[in-house]
Order: C-alpha cells, then structure tokens, then sequence
C-alpha cells in the first residue's frame, strides 16, 4: 500500500507542476511579460538595466509608459503625451495639449535633479513639427521623461497604436528599484 501511496503522490506533484508551469507561461506570454530597459531616455522613471512587466489587454491612456515597436524593428519605451486627436506643443518649458496647459507631475524628479537652466524640454508648435493640424485617429505623440536625451516623436513622428505592443506596470528587477510604473 505504500509503494501505491508513494506513486500517486509523485504523480500528483508532477501534475501540480506541469499545471503552475503551463499557468506561468500563459500569464507571462499574455498578461505580464518581461521586458528590459535600454538606454537613459526615460530616466528616472526608468533606468537602464531595468527589466519591466508589460500588460498589453489595458487602453492607452494619457501619460502611460508604453511599449511600442517602430516599423524598422527597434523597440522603445516612452510616456504617452498626445493622443488621438490632439495638438500638443511646448511653450516655455510648460505642455500645452489643445492649447491648454497641462501639469508634468511625473518630471518632478528630473527637474529637481537638472542644475543645468537649459530648457528641459524644447519649445515647439505641433503643426511645424509634425507637418499637420492634430494627431491622426490611431495616432499618439510619446517623449521620454528624460528630455533632452530622448528619442521620440519630436525626431521619429507619431507612433500608430498598432505599434503598441502594450503598457509598462511594474520594475521588478534590480530588486532595489522594484516598483509599479
């Protein structure tokens, strides 16, 4: 009786891991799925080195940190500013999105750590940068938290949503940044 109880219970394990394990790679391949950071664009949101959770089944909302592939292959993380719709322009350091002012609480940190007195973000009217009068129906303008250094719709354009392969939630590596984006 023993040696029975001893093989069902092996056979119970193994079916307890084959199913944590089918269940981990069902999250990770389409709930939460690993993604590294590259380069300082986003800094101090996120550094380089950081490795991130993407969820990709949430809207794209105004001033999400998504991910998004441009159509050359390379893959960026940037903020949401613009979307759909909107004109977005800088004047004086200050957003404007419609010609209102909008408040950067996220840039806090940056502009509390920047002693340079250069324009954190360089001042630019929508229809001169980007050739027209507002952001197109599946169109979204992304900048980098960390401005002057960043890669994005001011150089490259909108981004399509079809691009956006999903939304940055949680830093979860190195364990001293853990945190949720």
């Amino acid at each position: 009786m023993t040696g029975e109880r001893l093989r069902d219970g092996f056979w119970l394990t193994v079916k307890y891991i084959f199913l944590a394990g089918s269940l981990a790679l069902i999250i990770r391949g389409f709930f939460l799925i690993p993604v590294p950071v590259e380069g300082t664009s986003m800094q101090s949101t996120l550094n380089q080195g950081d490795f991130i959770l993407m969820e990709k089944f949430s809207s794209v909302e105004r001033f999400d940190v998504i991910v998004f592939q441009r159509p050359d292959g390379t893959t960026y993380i940037k903020r949401v500013i613009g979307l759909p719709g909107e004109t977005v322009s800088y004047r004086e350091g200050q957003l404007y999105i419609n010609d209102e002012k909008v408040s950067e609480d996220f840039l806090k940190e940056n502009l509390a750590q920047d002693e340079e007195r250069l324009p954190f973000t360089n001042d630019f009217e929508f229809q001169e940068l980007m050739g027209v009068k507002k952001l197109g129906k599946d169109s979204y303008f992304v900048l980098g938290d960390n401005r002057r250094l960043s890669k994005d719709s001011r150089s490259f354009g909108a981004i399509s949503g079809d691009n956006i392969l999903g939304k940055a939630r949680f830093v979860y590596y190195p364990f001293s940044h853990i945190r949720f984006v």
